[in-house]
């Protein structure tokens, strides 16, 4: 009988032990900035087309329609939201195409090599955008996913996902550019990755973003890594401020992260073959203070 209490008690232990554990996890899980719910996303679901979508971005912070770019084809996308129609037209031949900013009327899109093509923002009706200005030594030598334009300034951000003269567990670097008639280095800028480990100390080959983006309301920088599966908030001198698990049901593979102006904010996914790619809308929440 003593036997049978001691084997009960001891089954009672675990369960409870596995059941706060569980909990614990489950809250790390949902962990969420306080205005916006990363658990409760409006979901845009994408064509076959874009399938694999990578980077988007909105046009004067307009959110009825998203400009878009995927990883093999040299096409601009412009979908829009709410009635899932989508146009394209061609600028480029095949080419691992990762990010897309406008800045005044001029579209720019950033290849993983860090080329970038420029030209005027198409009229859709076009097969094949009429000129098309390549920039293939303004970038380090490295693997790119990341940029984000600034209209107000015409500022251009350029972000390392893993640059040769980087160490991934420690930095990862950027460059940012004047945007006029012409693509003008600026200056330079680096992310403490250690200001990252802080929060998760799961950083499987170092931090690797994939996509950033500047909050219109807070001057905050929100940058995304697929990879990770984190999301990473930063002040406006880009000093670390909070981390984010990205929960992989929603996030099948987070590439691509915009604003628009209204400071909702909105992040893209690839599909796979079982999933088509999606816009992830998070509506901003307005806060108490």
């Amino acid at each position: 009988m003593k036997k049978n209490y001691k084997l009960l008690l001891f089954s009672l232990l675990c369960s409870l032990c596995l059941s706060f554990n569980a909990c614990i996890n489950s809250n790390k899980a949902n962990k969420t900035p306080e205005a916006y719910d990363l658990n409760s996303p409006e979901k845009f679901i994408m064509p076959d087309d874009l399938l694999e979508i990578s980077g988007i971005c909105f046009y004067k912070g307009n959110n009825d329609t998203a400009y878009a770019i995927q990883d093999e084809d040299g096409k601009l996308f412009k979908t829009i939201l709410n009635n899932k129609k989508t146009y394209h037209t061609k600028f480029s031949k095949k080419g691992d195409f990762e990010d897309v900013a406008i800045i005044n009327e001029k579209v720019i899109v950033l290849r993983s090599d860090g080329s970038l093509f420029s030209f005027a923002r198409p009229a859709f009706d076009k097969e094949k955008v009429d000129s098309v200005t390549e920039w293939n030594t303004l970038l380090a030598k490295g693997e790119y996913e990341g940029m984000y334009g600034d209209e107000a300034t015409a500022k251009l951000y350029v972000l390392c996902k893993s640059c040769v003269a980087d160490d991934n567990y420690k930095n990862v670097s950027g460059s940012i550019f004047d945007v006029k008639d012409s693509i003008l280095f600026s200056s330079n800028f680096n992310i403490d990755v250690t200001g990252i480990l802080a929060y998760t100390k799961k950083l499987k080959s170092g931090f690797r973003p994939s996509a950033l983006a500047k909050n219109p309301i807070t001057d905050e920088w929100f940058i995304l890594s697929g990879s990770n599966k984190l999301l990473v908030i930063t002040d406006a001198n880009w000093k670390v401020k909070d981390v984010y698990p990205l929960n992989g049901n929603t996030f099948n593979q987070a590439e691509g992260i915009a604003f628009d102006k209204e400071g909702n904010l909105y992040i893209s996914n690839e599909g796979d073959d079982g999933t088509n790619g999606n816009i992830l809308k998070f509506s901003r929440a307005l806060i108490s203070k």
